[in-house]
């Protein structure tokens, strides 16, 4: 019998299993975007904020133009990746760079599932915001 640990956020020093389908997820309010964007962190390193986390856009949601400190990526688990770049499906890995001005989010097809990764400590600015 596998064992999984209920906690969303754990121990990055511990070995961890998390059944992502039994976890309940955090619903994150963008104001941005007026709705509930759905995540479930699976590790934050504590030394340089790296995070490796699940996200859900809701159908036909998408991010605005914006910005990160940080570079991130999303792996296509269910429904498609829309950005400023293309559409991309499960199966995709989509690499943002550090600074890059860009959107992303679902299409008007379904909600989107993926696998978001940074390589640092993530924050978000908007270009309209500046």
């Amino acid at each position: 019998m596998s064992e999984t640990n209920p906690n969303p956020n754990p121990n990055p020093q511990q070995y961890t299993a998390i059944d992502t389908k039994t976890v309940e997820w955090d619903k994150s309010f963008n104001p941005k975007l007026g709705v509930d964007l759905g995540r479930l962190m699976l590790r934050k390193d504590p030394k340089n904020g790296a995070e490796i986390r699940m996200i859900r856009y809701p159908k036909g949601i998408v991010n605005p133009e914006h910005t990160h400190p940080c570079g991130h990526g999303i792996f296509v688990l269910e429904g498609e990746l829309r950005t400023h770049r293309g559409t991309y499906g499960p199966g995709t890995w989509v690499w943002f760079p550090e600074g890059e001005t860009m959107e992303h989010g679902a299409t008007d097809k379904g909600d989107m599932i993926g696998i978001f990764i940074t390589d640092g400590a993530f924050d978000i600015f908007y270009k309209d915001d500046e």
